[in-house]
């Protein structure tokens, strides 16, 4: 039986409860609706005093929902998404709102800014957003219209985009006059490394052992947890990096860094995919989209 409209419960508080739910966290919910964790509860304990029923099932740093509170989330959290993208409309007023672009750290700094001042001389009129995130991020609740990130085919959304592939090579400054042709040259470099396990291909150790020098020691090793502060070590002659190509072919074109030993295959398991937030966007996403695939393309 459906209530009357006068018997609906507070906006404010199937909001809280709905935040709740999709943080599983009071605390987290707190932060996305600018409250104090106090509030939020009393909230949730309101909405469930209005419905006769418990919702949460509160343990130690923990919340899970009763099953009346799981069927409740269910149609809220929809009603609520509805409003946030209607209203989120809406509330632009006609204006033209900045393009959100996030990819990780590494490839915004090494390929993505070198080349917005092109699309700004394109698209004067476009303004873009820029969100450096090494994180998964949920784009629709984000606020996100386009992603770049590294994984495989299987896994990237319907709808993406494929950029740019992954082949690797040991790259150094010019001025080293280094030429990695044997594991005898091994032992006199400083090697920098991507000190990230997710990415194997990055690191020496992987690299060395396919090589079949694995028990070849280098000079010293330089670790950096941020894939562009290991080719910013590299631009400065401090060593030698394994260079993603595609992401550092202008430093490579400008003579700023060499490629001092064969590429390794690119992967045809993984690669930087676009990601599209909408599956009609916008016509300034559209054009920003466009813009990046064409980059793309001009540097494979």
């Amino acid at each position: 039986m459906s209530l009357q409209l006068a018997q609906l419960s507070s906006l404010d508080l199937v909001r809280g409860f709905v935040a709740v739910g999709r943080r599983m966290s009071i605390t987290l919910a707190a932060q996305d609706l600018c409250l104090t964790q106090s509030a939020v509860s009393r909230q949730i304990h309101a909405l469930e005093a209005q419905l006769g029923v418990k919702l949460l099932v509160r343990g130690y740093r923990s919340i899970a929902f009763t099953p009346e509170g799981e069927r409740l989330f269910r149609s809220a959290d929809g009603a609520i998404q509805q409003l946030q993208d209607v209203m989120g409309e809406l509330r632009t007023s006609g204006a033209l709102r900045p393009v959100t672009v996030t990819a990780s750290i590494g490839f915004i700094g090494l390929w993505l800014l070198p080349r917005l001042s092109r699309f700004q001389q394109l698209h004067p009129d476009v303004d873009i957003r820029v969100s450096a995130s090494n994180q998964i991020s949920d784009l629709r609740n984000e606020g996100i219209d386009l992603a770049i990130r590294y994984t495989s085919a299987d896994l990237a959304p319907p709808g993406s985009r494929r950029l740019l592939g992954d082949a690797v090579a040991p790259v150094a400054h010019p001025s080293l006059g280094i030429e990695l042709r044997s594991a005898a040259e091994i032992p006199n470099l400083t090697l920098l490394d991507f000190d990230d396990p997710r990415y194997p291909q990055l690191q020496w150790g992987e690299w060395l052992a396919a090589k079949g020098w694995g028990e070849t020691k280098p000079r010293a090793f330089l670790r950096f947890n941020q894939y562009d502060l290991v080719i910013q070590a590299a631009l400065a002659g401090q060593g030698v990096a394994l260079g993603r190509l595609e992401l550092i072919r202008p430093l490579i074109d400008e003579g700023r860094l060499a490629v001092i030993g064969p590429p390794e295959g690119d992967s045809v398991s993984h690669a930087y995919w676009l990601i599209r937030a909408e599956e009609r966007p916008r016509p300034e996403v559209l054009s920003v989209a466009t813009w990046i695939e064409a980059e793309a393309r001009e540097g494979r």
